[in-house]
């Protein structure tokens, strides 16, 4: 098997990614969050390999160095849903399984609604479905306090606190410290923290809005997860529209796919085998 790390050009930006594994396998769409790059899935994409999938890791928009626009607007949601199909297109891949995982489980909820016919299976880590989200927001105080870092990651001056010491709050917050060097450059966490400021200010809900979901699901989510709680993971079953499992893992944090790749993988490779 081998890796190819090419770059695709699209919306005008240039976007590094990485496609590898078995030639004939069918292909698994990797999606990571914030702050880290695709890397995360590190030791998640050689399991999947054995599992007999192809792989593609994108570093999305604001992570690729070509892929930083200056304007906040420029990573509205649907920029960031439009970056992935038309990545997907360029390279020919018309139908795949599709992870993702913290923000890149919210671009991956948004394209599995709304492109049904290009996905055989979500797996969705950590973020449940937006509307299920949204619902524990409003349930209690639990989800928003567990989401109350948000105010703090749109503020002014947010790339500087989070950068200082080495990246010593994102440290603390269990990012694993080889993950942040690329982050760390100077003004490369400008673009990944602008998805917070293009998408929770205003009207929220309105921006997050996604309908169903109807193909096969998954749902993975940690118990030691500090940003997001078992309500609105759960709950997420409500607005799947097919075959729905919600997989917990036990003693777990926030970060899944540096800290149980084998369980990760496992889920993807159990769902993709149920398609």
């Amino acid at each position: 098997m081998t890796t190819s790390r090419l770059t695709v050009d699209h919306d005008g930006l240039t976007f590094d990614i990485s496609e590898s594994g078995p030639p004939r396998g069918p292909w698994a769409v990797l999606l990571h969050g914030f702050p880290v790059d695709s890397r995360c899935f590190d030791a998640v994409v050689p399991r999947l390999h054995d599992s007999g999938l192809r792989t593609v890791t994108i570093n999305q928009r604001g992570y690729s160095p070509g892929a930083r626009p200056d304007d906040v607007e420029e990573y509205r949601l649907d920029k960031l849903v439009g970056d992935v199909i038309g990545i997907l297109s360029q390279l020919n891949i018309s139908y795949s399984m599709l992870v993702g995982h913290d923000w890149g489980a919210i671009v991956a909820w948004q394209l599995a609604a709304r492109y049904p016919d290009r996905f055989t299976g979500l797996v969705a880590v950590s973020t449940g479905h937006p509307s299920a989200l949204r619902d524990a927001l409003a349930a209690g105080d639990d989800q928003r306090n567990r989401s109350s870092y948000i105010k703090d990651f749109i503020a002014d001056g947010a790339q500087e606190k989070l950068a200082a010491r080495d990246g010593v709050l994102l440290r603390r917050a269990g990012v694993p410290a080889d993950e942040l060097t690329s982050i760390l450059q100077p003004g490369a966490l400008t673009g990944p923290l602008n998805w917070y400021r293009a998408n929770f200010t205003g009207d929220v809900a309105a921006t997050l809005e996604c309908p169903p979901v109807e193909i096969p699901t998954t749902m993975v989510w940690s118990d030691n997860d500090a940003a997001l709680g078992r309500a609105q993971a759960e709950m997420s079953g409500r607005y799947v529209y097919s075959d729905f499992r919600f997989s917990v893992l036990e003693g777990v944090d926030h970060w899944i796919p540096e800290k149980a790749p084998q369980a990760l993988a496992s889920e993807i490779a159990l769902r993709s085998a149920r398609f």
